[in-house]
């Protein structure tokens, strides 16, 4: 059975894209698949400074994370029309753990400019680590969140498609 893996990106206590990961962990967990949750937060992650940073704690539990994981979903905000350097960061600490998995995204932004910003960072993961990302990923600005909940239901919609999605792909791909 392939096992599945959200990460949330984000070190924003308050994060939609947070949220996100949330809903999409919540399904996954509905289907009745093995799946974790993973918050780069709780794991006190250095910059990547290709020497001793690989050693750390948090670094070491994050690879086994995606080691561990068939189909991953990476929740992660968008700054300045990119993903989050954190995001970019939590690659560059485990680099090969990432090949030939699928990988799907729930991205938050601020406006609705940034939609393309994750294809950069996909498209790094795919070349690098022959990564599969999944074609239908979400991207959601403030106006779909009401506090700390997703308020728009579509929303809702669109992040569970792309979980189901996940699972379809991995499962097609792995041979399941």
């Amino acid at each position: 059975m392939p096992k599945y893996l959200v990460v949330s990106t984000s070190g924003n206590p308050d994060s939609n894209s947070r949220r996100m990961g949330q809903v999409a962990f919540a399904h996954l967990q509905k289907r009745k698949v093995d799946c974790n949750w993973l918050d780069i937060k709780d794991l006190d992650l250095p910059l990547c400074d290709a020497d001793k940073c690989y050693g750390i704690d948090g670094s070491q539990k994050l690879n086994k994370a995606i080691e561990a994981a068939d189909g991953i979903l990476i929740a992660a905000p968008v700054y300045n029309y990119d993903v989050a350097a954190a995001a970019k960061n939590m690659i560059e600490l485990t680099g090969s753990s990432w090949e030939e998995k699928i990988v799907g995204f729930l991205c938050a932004a601020g406006g609705n400019s940034s939609y393309m910003a994750v294809m950069a960072y996909a498209n790094s993961l795919m070349l690098d680590f022959r990564t599969v990302i999944l074609p239908r990923f979400v991207y959601a600005t403030g106006d779909g969140f009401d506090g700390d909940r997703i308020s728009d239901k579509k929303l809702v919609g669109r992040i569970e498609k792309v979980a189901d999605e996940l699972i379809r792909f991995t499962e097609a791909l792995r041979g399941e």
